[in-house]
């Protein structure tokens, strides 16, 4: 896996303050897209031992909420692997610490995979230039969903989270 920068206190993409994984790759390309800097699979910097260790200094703050996984895609399909085994690691090393992620994939395409479980929000659905709205929380258009994946999981449909 590849990536761009790893933001810190970063309020924008999630509640509360967060760390943000910039994450290289995305197949949905969407027109007039705020990152397509992030788009090619192969750019940006490779996901070592030491970009890892930056997050997880960063999560061990009290004031950080948790963790948002963005991009690019964070689901590209040769991310998933990779980003599925990082969530689980950080699940395991900071419980407390709640994990966004945001695709362009919509929720009943990848609500199977196996990591998705351990994911508190997730923000799906490609952008759509014609549905932009700015007033919106979290998202850039009215087709995307802000879901509460455990719930979600739990009842069997979907459930928007709500703050």
């Amino acid at each position: 896996m590849r990536y761009h920068n790893i933001t810190k206190d970063d309020m924008l993409n999630g509640d509360g303050l967060r760390v943000v994984l910039w994450v290289s790759g995305c197949e949905h390309q969407c027109p007039n897209c705020q990152n397509p800097i992030t788009w090619d699979i192969n750019d940006g910097l490779p996901f070592d031992d030491d970009a890892k260790q930056e997050i997880f200094e960063e999560l061990k703050h009290s004031y950080i909420s948790g963790i948002t996984f963005s991009g690019g895609d964070p689901l590209h399909t040769q991310n998933r692997a990779d980003v599925g085994a990082l969530i689980g690691e950080i699940k395991e090393k900071f419980p407390d610490k709640t994990i966004w992620l945001y695709t362009g994939y919509e929720w009943n395409k990848i609500k199977d995979l196996p990591f998705i479980r351990d994911i508190d929000v997730l923000v799906d659905g490609r952008y759509v230039e014609a549905l932009r709205d700015v007033k919106l929380m979290w998202r850039g258009s009215s087709n995307q969903k802000v879901i509460d994946v455990k719930k979600s999981l739990e009842l069997n449909k979907t459930v928007l989270y709500v703050e």
